[in-house]
């Protein structure tokens, strides 16, 4: 994770996360830190925020008679889970989530679960229409507390350039 102190005033300082555009090398990969243990809590309120009737994301009794034998966690939820994780490492700066590609549920993910994530630089060139951004992509890993991997998506942002982001002009 990217984190500088830049002084705002005599004897202040505030943190800044984050990289910008110039900073992201293509192979470059970051880890994201700390894990998320996933409750059931966490998914069943998720499952009821976003209205996902499927049994086998909140039934217990339903579920057990599955392949799996238990719940499972709501697929978004890992995703969400793992794009939160990669904020501060890939899109603090961001000006905008131009999209996901490819997103693979590959190994279900269970309450109690340790999840992980990692993200590796794919691609980046300078914005055609914006010369104060460029365009960055990255594949994000997320992981079980067993090293499997449960979920990859790739991802493409529109990153500011240095001097261009909108904390530097903010005065909160």
């Amino acid at each position: 994770m990217s984190v500088t102190h830049k002084q705002v005033g005599p004897n202040r300082f505030r943190e800044s996360f984050g990289r910008y555009y110039e900073d992201f090398e293509v192979g470059h990969i970051y880890e994201h830190r700390p894990g998320r243990t996933i409750t059931e809590t966490d998914n069943i309120w998720f499952t009821l925020l976003t209205m996902n009737t499927h049994p086998m994301h909140f039934d217990s009794e339903y579920a057990k008679h599955s392949e799996f034998g238990k719940c499972i966690v709501c697929s978004p939820l890992t995703v969400a889970i793992m794009v939160g994780m990669s904020v501060t490492d890939v899109s603090q700066k961001a000006i905008a989530n131009l999209g996901w590609d490819e997103i693979k549920l590959t190994h279900p993910l269970f309450a109690g679960d340790t999840l992980t994530a990692e993200s590796e630089v794919l691609g980046k060139r300078e914005s055609a229409k914006r010369p104060n951004a460029g365009i960055v992509t990255v594949r994000t890993d997320g992981f079980n507390q067993h090293g499997t991997l449960v979920c990859t998506f790739k991802r493409n942002m529109l990153i500011a350039k240095r001097g261009f982001d909108t904390e530097e002009k903010a005065r909160y």
